[in-house]
């Protein structure tokens, strides 16, 4: 298997160089906070790890399958000697994001963070497979210009709302088309496809080993 390739108001004063292969985040609002960095460069991690970091970014409908995809190429890349882990959209939710509600801002927000704990994940050297339903453009953007563009994989789990609901595996479609959950994507709220995705997966028409070989295949054939 090949090698993976893998913010408002300026501070008071210049934030340390950053190593070559380091970008250093733009400071925060609130003063008196720098950036402090390291000895460690994101290049010496990736040849400790034998790899490089990426986000597989799994965007898709409720009742896709973006969290069993997920966990099956997890275990994929383990068993195969990588260092992997999941960031899944509900589990986050019980924790770093349980203050989160799902009003278009805490949406957002949900992303933002998420995106910010891949991308400390990515330069730790890890390949991160972020599950999140994510249906705006805007907002995939934004994780992505986060995470940073090379290491950001956006794969769209397209498989349609009809087999999504059919499925209904958590029964959020029964509840939302009962009026019991309001702004539900796919049903009361708007799904935004992405233009540009790097892989499209339908697991309606693919079996999970199917898709999860075909992610598999693709992070081994990036480059370095």
């Amino acid at each position: 298997m090949s090698t993976l390739k893998y913010r408002e108001t300026p501070a008071q004063n210049p934030p340390s160089p950053a190593l070559p292969d380091q970008e250093v985040p733009a400071a925060p609002s609130a003063p008196n906070i720098f950036w402090h960095t390291g000895k460690v460069s994101a290049a010496a991690r990736n040849r400790q790890n034998g790899q490089r970091g990426a986000t597989v970014w799994l965007t898709g409908l409720s009742g896709a399958g973006k969290s069993t995809l997920a966990c099956e190429l997890e275990k994929m890349l383990v068993d195969a000697g990588r260092a992997a882990y999941v960031l899944d959209g509900d589990n986050l939710r019980h924790h770093l994001n349980r203050d989160l509600g799902f009003s278009p801002q805490d949406r957002q927000e949900n992303i933002r963070r998420s995106a910010e704990v891949a991308r400390l994940m990515n330069d730790a050297g890890l390949i991160v497979i972020a599950a999140f339903i994510s249906p705006l453009r805007q907002d995939r953007a934004m994780a992505c210009a986060i995470i940073g563009e090379d290491n950001f994989i956006e794969t769209y789990v397209s498989t349609p709302c009809q087999v999504c609901e059919e499925r209904d595996p958590k029964g959020l479609y029964a509840k939302a088309r009962a009026g019991l959950i309001p702004e539900f994507t796919g049903v009361s709220a708007p799904y935004e496809v992405p233009l540009y995705p790097a892989l499209v997966l339908d697991t309606d028409c693919l079996t999970l080993q199917q898709a999860s070989r075909q992610l598999f295949q693709y992070l081994a054939q990036r480059r370095n």
